[in-house]
C-alpha cells in the first residue's frame, strides 16, 4: 500500500485550534488513488474544501491519507447522506444527534446549520447541543431521533422505538437510518481522534472539559 506523506505538523494533547495532528496533505504531494479521492470529495466545491494549509478539511484529509480506506468512505457517505429514502430534514436530524453524542466540533458546526436549512426548529437543534432531550412538535422528528439516540446511548433500539420507526420509513428506512448514523460515529471518531480543527473564527459549541468528558480525557490504560 502506497501512501503519500506529508511534511508534519506540530499537536498537542487535546483540542488543537488550528492544526491536525495529521499532517494536511496537499494535492501535489498525494498518488493517483489519492488523487482520485480528492476529486471525488471535492467535486464542484473545489477549494471551498480546501484549508490554509492546502489539505483538505473536516474529515477527508483523512480520506486521501490512506485512499485504499478513503473512496470507500467517499462512496459510503455520498450514498448515506444523499441515496436513501430519508427525507433530508431527517438524516440531517440523526446526523446532529450522533455528532451532541460524541462532541465532534468539526461534524456539529457543518451539520447544525443543515439541520436548520432543512426543517429541523432551532429549539430541537439548540436542545441537542446542549446534550437535553429536545421537545418535538413533529412526531417523525420524535421517531427518528429516539432511534438515533438510543444507538448513541446504548448501542441498541428498543422494541417499541423500532416498531414506531418502521411504521414510519419501513425496514428499507430503518437500514438508512442504522447505517446513517454508524457512518457519521466513524466520523466522529476520525475527527475526533485527529483533533480535526474548525474554520478559523468559528466558535466551538462545547468547551474543553465537555468534549474531553465525552471523549474520554484518560482514556483505559493511558
Amino acid at each position: 500500500m502506497r501512501v503519500a506523506i506529508g511534511t508534519a505538523r506540530a499537536w498537542h494533547q487535546g483540542y488543537c485550534p488550528d492544526v491536525s495532528r495529521l499532517p494536511y496533505l496537499s494535492y501535489e504531494e498525494l498518488n493517483a488513488d489519492g488523487r482520485r479521492v480528492w476529486d471525488s470529495v471535492t467535486g464542484s466545491r473545489g477549494d471551498q474544501l480546501v484549508n490554509e494549509h492546502g489539505g483538505l478539511v473536516g474529515p477527508f484529509n483523512a480520506f486521501v491519507s490512506v485512499p485504499e480506506i478513503g473512496r470507500h468512505l467517499s462512496a459510503l457517505g455520498a450514498a448515506v447522506r444523499f441515496g436513501t429514502s430519508l427525507e433530508r430534514r431527517l438524516s440531517e436530524l440523526a446526523i446532529i444527534t450522533v455528532g451532541a453524542r460524541w462532541k465532534a466540533e468539526f461534524e456539529w458546526w457543518a451539520h447544525a446549520r443543515m439541520a436548520r436549512r432543512h426543517g429541523v426548529p432551532d429549539e430541537v437543534v439548540d436542545a441537542i447541543g446542549r446534550g437535553e432531550h429536545p421537545s418535538f412538535a413533529a412526531d417523525d422528528e420524535r421517531i427518528i431521533y429516539a432511534v438515533a439516540s438510543q444507538l448513541m446511548r446504548n448501542g441498541r433500539v428498543t422494541a417499541h422505538a423500532y416498531e414506531e420507526a418502521r411504521g414510519l420509513i419501513g425496514d428499507v428506512g430503518l437500514v438508512e437510518l442504522v447505517s446513517l448514523c454508524g457512518y457519521y460515529t466513524l466520523i466522529s471518531y476520525l475527527l475526533n481522534a485527529f483533533d480535526v480543527p474548525l474554520p478559523e473564527g468559528t466558535a466551538r459549541n462545547w468547551d474543553d472539559e465537555e468534549a474531553s468528558s465525552a471523549r474520554g480525557s484518560k482514556t483505559e490504560g493511558e
